[in-house]
């Protein structure tokens, strides 16, 4: 196939990286062919089946790190997603027709992007714990008040679920990409995320003393067909049904945030946002997100050096264009 001398042709390995690609379902292949056949001869360019955008960021010897963009018309919204080698047919485009390349895959592996669950890990710590034991300000009776706290507000974010260690929180939420040719939606509001960080902090400072600060990423999740958690029969087992890398990201960053502040690199801020979770938020238009500050970190299960911003809870909450409790 795509043997006119027009097309550009693609081998794995060769795949342009770090620029607009089409991910396309195979099933169309033949019909694009044609399509491009009739324009190089002067017909109209038509359009050919429904394309998803995708950057390649890396290419491996089995899989391709794409940056996967489900929704840009109200947000920039960026998912890390593999190809598998097994699972990709071609790539072809033209450069002489200003023809972006189209990466064709089998149909099942993409109909299963847009109908998995990705998962949005939080994890928020509560700041000089040590110093509160050591003065005795914790007591007991405290920490039952908190845990009370924390089952109020678990009720008020049903999607979200939480996983306390008294002076810290583990939360996570599914979401869903969605597609208008199933019953799955489009249902991600990663929004919640730092309304959640206001009223954790506000209950903190309440029955500790203690403020907190929160740490946030975003990615795919292994466990994709499961429920937010699994309880065992005997409720002695708790299963994050997570094997995502999102998880491994919120160490990553932690470890890094604590040898900034420590190295002098940068201040203790209230918020630590994964640049992807960062940038994937609705904010106002007026909001200049290259200014807010960020460093970067060097992440094992990415492979490669990323980004996390950092700011206060406030600045990000009222530059938010929607914020749905």
């Amino acid at each position: 196939m795509f043997a006119h001398a027009k097309f550009d042709k693609y081998d794995f390995e060769d795949i342009p990286l770090d620029q607009e690609l089409f991910l396309v379902d195979v099933d169309f292949i033949e019909e694009y062919e044609n399509s491009m056949l009739r324009f190089f001869e002067g017909a109209a360019y038509e359009e050919i089946g429904y394309v998803s955008f995708v950057a390649a960021r890396k290419i491996n010897e089995s899989s391709i790190k794409l940056s996967w963009y489900p929704n840009t018309s109200d947000r920039f919204h960026e998912v890390s997603i593999n190809l598998p080698r097994d699972q990709f047919i071609a790539c072809v485009g033209s450069r002489g027709y200003d023809e972006k390349p189209r990466v064709f895959v089998k149909g099942e592996w993409l109909d299963n992007i847009y109908q998995r669950s990705y998962s949005i890990f939080a994890l928020i710590d509560a700041i000089d714990v040590l110093k509160a034991l050591e003065s005795g300000r914790i007591t007991r009776e405290k920490l039952i008040e908190l845990r009370s706290g924390i089952d109020s507000i678990s009720e008020k974010y049903p999607d979200i679920s939480f996983i306390s260690f008294a002076d810290s929180l583990l939360l996570k939420s599914n979401w869903s990409v969605g597609h208008f040719e199933n019953t799955v939606k489009y249902n991600y509001v990663p929004e919640v995320f730092i309304s959640l960080a206001i009223d954790i902090n506000a209950l903190y400072l309440a029955t500790l003393g203690l403020s907190t600060y929160a740490i946030i990423t975003q990615g795919g999740n292994e466990y994709y067909d499961d429920t937010l958690l699994h309880i065992s029969k005997s409720k002695k087992h708790i299963s994050l049904n997570s094997l995502g890398i999102p998880f491994a990201q919120l160490m990553e960053i932690e470890k890094t945030v604590r040898e900034a502040i420590k190295a002098d690199e940068h201040p203790p801020a209230e918020l630590y946002l994964d640049s992807q979770y960062y940038r994937s938020l609705n904010y106002k238009t007026k909001f200049k997100t290259n200014a807010v500050r960020h460093h970067t970190y060097q992440s094992k299960v990415i492979g490669k050096q990323c980004e996390y911003y950092y700011s206060t809870v406030h600045d990000i909450f009222t530059n938010l264009e929607s914020v749905i409790p």
